[in-house]
């Protein structure tokens, strides 16, 4: 058999490998367009902050020892540019030497992964200007800041990438600003944790313009003036694009194979295109949502090895192995903070039309009286009558990785909030408590689907009626250093004795700090005859934090440093 696998990075590499150990005998033929095989996608912004120091440590593997070890032929600086797939015929140009001709195949594989969104914005192509996607960007950004001696960075696009390039570049002493379309950070996450992470930059005196676009950029002989939709033009010495990426297509769409509603290679349980000779995987293929069901693309490195492995066994062995598809776990480090998500946030959905609840819940990493415990915030969402799982979102300092992987097998699993009351994890007071944030979030969870919470949220203040009672059950000096207005102060150790204060004819809106709080005196009251009451989900601390945030939006200078 002969395989020809077009891209060598994540899922063409992966697939590769896989070949060989399943068929010792099969001619395997790897077509890389660029230099380099088999890097580290992911550590690319780290190697420019000089937190990376090492350049080779990137490379996962090189063209040579790829052979060596494999025995797969590698063809780098080799673009395939026409398939021909009636007989069964790719068309490659070497670059070096600009030679093309063709290689016949049995089976090919396409993973040509993904291509950097650049706008025909007016002045995009001038000098300091870039995107990060391969190893060649890497190397001309990091000559650029060091030759150039920049000053100042502009990072549009507030992703992941763009957040470790905000944080990389305020590594290396920069003064940065990151510019963002809509009015969050980090799209694929909710509002209310976007907020936190939004605080945490500020923190770092990184500037953040949110609810802002680039209209166009101006290379002076002493900076890039970069344009912004409001007016404004600020000045910088580097810019990275960081708007976001979409799957290269191009010799899927040349040949007729099929492509999908979000524009990737569509390819079905096997990882099979159109073609059945022809399979592709990584960031150039859409597949079914497992919890939305709708066609989407995952731009993710653990998808795209994991994809490459069970499509080299259905190459090999005639479609023995299902591709389950992706929840989209990922993680990012932002500055201090980790962020991850995993499953599908509350407000796509909302889009999808898929009913469910939010919980927010706030817990320490480890046991309070253990030193350095960090506070972390977990937002779920979940069904509203068995509990399934949908989605988990995480802000914090220390652990946060060890729990989005917990929520993340669980969804994958199809599992519910009683799962994770049930959790059994590792304890000691270096580690956890007693009772783990995954387990304290299964217990808010159960409690709000079996009637025992009942939870209101940040954004909903708005909608209380004038008849209606808001009541903050914290001590009386938390409440003077700050509250939301028209609340009323009740400590909840004190609210057994000034029932009498509340009315049962009106309406009560409960909060405390996080929630706990605002929990027991809920059941206090409702155990004394008060029907309506809710409880602010993640309490005050998350109300502030998102409102504050709201507050900076609204402003004509959303900036606060």
């Amino acid at each position: 058999m002969k395989y020809i696998i077009v891209g060598a990075v994540a899922g063409g590499a992966s697939t590769a490998a896989r070949l060989r150990r399943l068929d010792e005998q099969a001619e395997i033929i790897i077509f890389e367009k660029g230099e380099y095989i088999s890097y580290a996608n992911c550590g690319l912004p780290y190697y420019i902050g000089d937190i990376i120091k090492d350049r080779n440590k990137l490379f996962v593997q090189t063209a040579a020892a790829f052979n060596k070890r494999f025995n797969i032929d590698v063809r780098i600086s080799t673009e395939v540019i026409a398939i021909n797939p009636s007989a069964k015929k790719i068309t490659a140009h070497k670059q070096t030497t600009q030679e093309v001709y063709e290689e016949t195949y049995d089976k090919l594989i396409l993973s040509p992964g993904a291509e950097p969104v650049r706008p025909p914005l007016p002045g995009i192509n001038s000098e300091g200007i870039f995107t990060l996607r391969n190893v060649n960007d890497t190397d001309y950004i990091k000559a650029y800041v060091q030759q150039k001696h920049v000053s100042k960075a502009v990072v549009i696009g507030a992703g992941f990438i763009g957040l470790e390039m905000a944080e990389n570049f305020h590594a290396l002493g920069l003064d940065v600003t990151v510019i963002e379309m809509i009015n969050q950070v980090m799209a694929p996450v909710d509002y209310p944790v976007a907020a936190f992470v939004q605080q945490h930059i500020r923190s770092k005196k990184v500037k953040l313009r949110l609810n802002t676009a680039v209209t166009g950029f101006t290379k002076t002989q002493e900076h890039i003036e970069v344009a912004l939709n409001n007016g404004e033009v600020l000045f910088a010495d580097v810019v990275i694009l960081s708007i976001g990426v979409r799957p290269d297509t191009r010799l899927a769409a040349m040949v007729g194979l099929q492509l999908g509603p979000a524009k990737g290679i569509q390819v079905n349980e096997f990882l099979q295109t159109s073609d059945q000779d022809i399979y592709a995987v990584g960031d150039a293929i859409e597949f079914e949502n497992p919890i939305t069901h709708q066609s989407m693309i995952t731009y993710l490195a653990g998808p795209a090895n994991k994809q490459g492995r069970i499509c080299a066994d259905n190459v090999a062995l005639g479609n023995v192995r299902s591709y389950k598809g992706s929840i989209n776990t990922a993680i990012v480090k932002v500055f201090d903070m980790t962020v991850g998500t995993t499953g599908t946030a509350s407000k796509h959905l909302k889009a999808a039309g898929i009913e469910h609840i939010v919980s927010t819940t706030h817990n320490a990493s480890h046991a309070g009286y253990y030193p350095g415990a960090k506070q972390m915030t977990i937002q779920l969402a979940f069904t509203p009558k068995e509990g399934k799982l949908l989605s988990a979102q995480i802000a914090g300092y220390d652990g946060v990785d060890k729990r989005l992987d917990v929520f993340a097998s669980y969804i994958k699993q199809g599992k519910t909030v009683y799962d994770l009351i049930e959790f059994e994890h590792a304890y000691a007071p270096p580690y956890s408590s007693a009772k783990d944030p995954v387990n304290m979030a299964g217990f808010v969870a159960e409690n709000i689907l079996l009637d025992r919470l009942r939870v209101f949220y940040w954004n909903e203040l708005e909608q209380l009626q004038s008849g209606d009672l808001l009541i903050d059950v914290r001590r009386k000096d938390e409440f003077e250093a700050g509250s939301i207005d028209d609340a009323i102060n009740i400590p909840v150790d004190e609210l057994r004795e000034r029932l009498d204060e509340i009315p049962k004819d009106k309406k009560l809106y409960i909060y405390c700090e996080a929630g706990l709080r605002g929990y027991l005196a809920q059941r206090i009251l409702r155990q004394n005859g008060y029907e309506a009451v809710a409880n602010l989900s993640g309490g005050y601390y998350l109300w502030k934090t998102c409102t504050t945030e709201k507050c900076l939006l609204n402003k004509a200078n959303p900036i606060l440093v």
